[in-house]
């Protein structure tokens, strides 16, 4: 019989214990530590839902993986719970009183749904059960459904929280419109109530926002700070105690997972993905326990991910521009100016069978890599006689240059000589 792909993998031991899912930025735990007085302020807002009335909308910031969604899903999670014991008539008695089965959770990434019409799409199917009443996918004028959105919230009394996460992605793709409609609802709605949550990691997205929809919508502001090496040992030793078996970690394994974590602005997402890849690369290679070289392994492999997502979701021009630097510095040409990455950049555009765009838009591409980590671009002044950007890639070279190579529509070239008086030169 022949060999199963999966033979050599089927018997090896499982480190988890139980749910492979608790490691995972995605999973809401029991308890939230460090985060007990932010849960506790956005509690204080959102409770007066529980009493039937608008609560506030708030503005969450803080940068990535420093807990903002964990503590609205949780709170999410908490109503829901008090909604099923009401449903089974289990409420305790500070709770009996208030109608719970009206309030409503409606959660939105905007990274995903990202339009207009997207967001209000969305957020009017969530409260209506036949499909072939549900708002489609595209083909309605915004009016129409704006109006069925309205309606279907103001079917029967109710207060509806509309959670907005990464909501810069939304304002920065579709502007603020949606923000707009969904501000001034209250006051189109005779039943029902409408609160918005928005979320996001970066604090100057309102300075674009339109004052209406500013003073509406930023009522109540929260700012999570990002989490300290100690702080993220806590986390992870949570978490550990629920996914493993006490003799599965080396002792170091978690300390060192925290420390490389807040050397990067305390992302508990990074964090625990960490600690979970350290886990599973263990477990591929039978080890009976996790130590800091698997850790180690799964630094690597994380930021190898990372750029190779970076990377295969560039536009094709700024891979080309990036495919420019990455075959100079391979051919010994180290510190870039602007005018010989454009110069490289115009010949792998004939060579690719494209037309080039203008140099000042490869040098907003350019800002753009930088921005990314893919390249580092430092300006550097000559006095009188100007200045220009010195270019460099941050990234592996030989590894870089073959995931841009997979992309069918880039021809591979083997070399970029670039001298020094003479334009760029692909042979």
């Amino acid at each position: 019989m022949k060999e199963n792909v999966f033979s050599n993998y089927i018997d090896s031991k499982p480190l988890y214990k139980g749910d492979r899912d608790i490691l995972r930025p995605s999973y809401i735990p029991k308890e939230l530590p460090h985060r007990e007085e932010y849960t506790q302020d956005l509690a204080s807002i959102m409770v007066t839902a529980l009493r039937g009335e608008r609560p506030s909308n708030v503005l969450i910031f803080g940068k990535t993986g420093t807990g903002k969604t964990a503590v609205v899903r949780y709170l999410e999670r908490e109503v829901q719970r008090l909604k099923r014991d009401a449903s089974e008539s289990r409420l305790d008695e500070e709770f009996d009183k208030f109608d719970i089965g009206q309030v409503e959770y409606v959660y939105i990434n905007c990274e995903v749904v990202d339009t207009h019409y997207g967001v209000m799409k969305n957020i009017g199917n969530k409260f209506v059960e036949d499909w072939d009443e549900q708002i489609p996918f595209t083909g309605w004028p915004m009016e129409k459904v704006y109006g069925s959105l309205k309606d279907r919230i103001d079917e029967e009394r109710k207060v509806v929280v509309i959670i907005l996460d990464e909501l810069d992605k939304l304002v920065s793709k579709s502007g603020d419109s949606v923000l707009y409609h969904l501000s001034k609802i209250n006051s189109e709605l005779e039943q029902s109530k409408v609160s918005l949550i928005g979320i996001s990691n970066n604090l100057k997205f309102t300075e674009f926002l339109d004052p209406r929809v500013k003073s509406r919508l930023g009522e109540e502001k929260m700012i999570f700070p990002p989490y300290n090496a100690d702080q993220l040992q806590d986390i992870l030793s949570d978490r550990a105690k629920s996914a493993f078996e006490e003799d599965i970690l080396e002792d170091d394994v978690i300390p060192l997972c925290s420390a490389l974590a807040a050397q990067e602005h305390g992302d508990a997402r990074r964090a625990l993905d960490l600690l979970r890849v350290s886990t599973e690369i263990a477990e591929r290679e039978r080890c009976t326990m996790v130590d800091t070289n698997h850790v180690y392994k799964a630094k690597n492999k994380i930021e190898q991910d990372c750029v190779r997502e970076a990377v295969t979701t560039l536009p094709h021009h700024s891979k080309l521009v990036l495919y420019s630097i990455l075959l100079s510095e391979s051919n010994g040409k180290n510190k870039l100016t602007t005018g010989e990455v454009y110069s490289g950049y115009k010949e792998l555009c004939r060579l690719s069978g494209m037309d080039p765009l203008t140099q000042r838009r490869i040098t907003d591409l350019i800002s753009e890599l930088d921005m990314l980590g893919l390249i580092n671009a430092r300006v550097k002044s000559f006095g009188r006689r100007g200045r220009t950007k010195e270019i460099q890639a941050s990234v592996p070279k030989s590894d870089t240059i073959n995931m841009i190579e997979e992309d069918d529509s880039i021809e591979s070239v083997e070399e970029l000589k670039i001298g020094s008086h003479r334009q760029a030169k692909l042979m």
